[in-house]
């Protein structure tokens, strides 16, 4: 699965707990250890090099602000095209201060990108079947924005 990390292709170092299947992670020696948010107390119990949080469109922004000390990294599962709830949890977060990895998960498109970007998500995991090298170009395409939002607050006529 590709990833897109600030406009660049990187590599996944983070281990995911599947939920259904907790590990016990804490007599394992993962440094970058992503949890949903039911296991999100035991897995900072385990005290990981790096811990990251997994969520979907349910979970209250507010919930995770607690956390954001802790937290490098907060994945926010889309899982299909037309639940558009992460756009908005990915705004709210920016707006409470987290500052760490945003990245969006599950059912991404090439035309999605730039809107996602601009909602505060700075990474994105990618379908093998969905990724082109062609695709990096979907964040410039856009070039005037007339609204305000997560990578610029200002509206066009504050921008000169």
């Amino acid at each position: 699965m590709p990833l897109l990390i600030d406009r660049q292709t990187a590599e996944n170092t983070w281990t995911l707990v599947n939920p259904e299947q907790p590990e016990d992670f804490q007599a394992t020696a993962i440094k970058h250890l992503l949890v949903p948010f039911a296991l999100l107390q035991p897995a900072a119990d385990a005290r990981p090099e790096h811990l990251g949080v997994q969520i979907n469109g349910e979970q209250a922004a507010e919930d995770l602000q607690p956390w954001f000390s802790r937290l490098s990294l907060i994945a926010i599962e889309f899982p299909v095209f037309r639940d558009g709830r992460g756009y908005s949890l990915a705004r709210q977060l920016r707006r409470l201060g987290y500052t760490g990895e945003l990245r969006a998960v599950g059912d991404i498109g090439r035309d999605q990108l730039g809107y996602l970007e601009r909602c505060g998500f700075n990474a994105f995991a990618l379908a093998d079947e969905k990724y082109k090298p062609e695709m990096l170009s979907a964040f410039t395409e856009i070039s005037v924005r007339y609204q305000g939002a997560a990578d610029d607050p200002r509206p066009i006529y504050r921008q000169s």
